[in-house]
Order: C-alpha cells, then sequence, then structure tokens
C-alpha cells in the first residue's frame, strides 16, 4: 500500500506498541533501524542551542557597575550601564570614555564566561546634552539564516550518516553512532559561526 506523497507505510508490532513509519518508496531500512524501530529505541542525538546565562549576564554587568562607581577615569563623566533582561544601555560623557566603557564592560564579560560572540553592539548614538549612548543586545537562540548554516556544514562536513534538522532556535542532529556525534561537535566547534553554541540533551 501506497501513503501520501510517495511515501510506504511500514509497520513493526512490539508487545504493547505499535510503531508506524513512513519510508520513502522503494526504501529499505537497515537491521539497525528497525531494531530501534521493534524496541522504540531512538537514534543517538543532542540538541545545538545558543543561549548565555543569564546569572552571569547579571554578574558580570554588576562588577563592571561597582568598578565604574570607583574608576578615577569616569569621575564627573555621568557613566553608566544600565540592564534591561538582555538588553544592555552604556550612557558617558564622550565617544572616547563611551571606548572605555565598552572595554570595562567586555572584560567583566568575558571573566563571568559569557561569550561575545553573541553580543550586538549598537550603533553609537547622541544622548542629552553631549552625553553619548549605545544599546548593546545580547542574543539567544539560532535565527533561521544561521541554523541553514549549520545544517549545509554539518551535511557538507559531517559524517556519514549524521542529519540535522532545524526545530525552532535550535537544531536537532541525529546519527548512528555516538563517535559521529562527538565529531560533529568538533566540527562545529571548529567552525567559524560567529555565534556562541551549546550542546544539550545528548541521547546515546
Amino acid at each position: 500500500m501506497v501513503g501520501r506523497e510517495g511515501f510506504e507505510p511500514t509497520k513493526a508490532i512490539t508487545g504493547r506498541f505499535t510503531v508506524c513509519s513512513l519510508w520513502p518508496l522503494g526504501y529499505r531500512p537497515t537491521k539497525a533501524t528497525l531494531y530501534r524501530l521493534r524496541y522504540c529505541v531512538p537514534m543517538p542525538s543532542f540538541d545545538v542551542v545558543s543561549e548565555v546565562d543569564r546569572q552571569e549576564l547579571k554578574n558580570a554587568v554588576d562588577q563592571a557597575q561597582r568598578e565604574l562607581a570607583n574608576r578615577f577615569d569616569f569621575k564627573n563623566t555621568d557613566s553608566s550601564i544600565e540592564q534591561k533582561e538582555l538588553v544592555l544601555t552604556l550612557r558617558t560623557s564622550s565617544e572616547d570614555r563611551l571606548r572605555a566603557l565598552k572595554l570595562l564592560l567586555e572584560e567583566k564579560l568575558v571573566k563571568r564566561h559569557v561569550s561575545l560572540k553573541g553580543v550586538d553592539w549598537g550603533k553609537i548614538e547622541q544622548a542629552s546634552g553631549e552625553s553619548v549612548r549605545q544599546v548593546v543586545t545580547v542574543k539567544v537562540g539560532i535565527n533561521s539564516d544561521k541554523a541553514r548554516e549549520i545544517n549545509k556544514l554539518i551535511k557538507e562536513k559531517g559524517p556519514k550518516g549524521v542529519s540535522s534538522q532545524t526545530q525552532g532556535e535550535q537544531v536537532r542532529v541525529t546519527g548512528k553512532k555516538r563517535d559521529d556525534l562527538q565529531e560533529t561537535m568538533a566540527l562545529l566547534k571548529s567552525s567559524d559561526l560567529e555565534l556562541p553554541l551549546q550542546f544539550e540533551n545528548f541521547r546515546d
């Protein structure tokens, strides 16, 4: 019997469970795949995500604010770093002081292990009077463009038999062997994706 869109259903009955899958026409699953179906064993997989530890972000901002209050070179400059969730606003008296404020914040972020790859520095804007400000956004999640880039990288350079699929703001990577998944992790770590990546929900 042929199912919808050129797929044919295959059914495996496993005690109390009935597992149904759709195979492309003419495809015959391997013994390993049938075994996993029969005994309801999922394929090894992990999720690629891009997140930030919000507590560490707050710690970094708090440390920068404390140092800012005690730095002589920021005295009488009305300098500040304000945080609202993942958006930071830097304010000070001049672009020169703003560059120093940026360096201070970057130093604290690195010390708290918050990756600078996920930090988007907005344009420098004129604020009230002669002061300037800069809005900084800490990005989380993998957008559709980056997800396509990750999927393409895995398809072209990943181990044979490893596949990936975008799921919302993360990417699910599936393979037959644990070693293949670890090799894929190493590939992603070594690639310049301009995005902090973490690997979660490893299933073996």
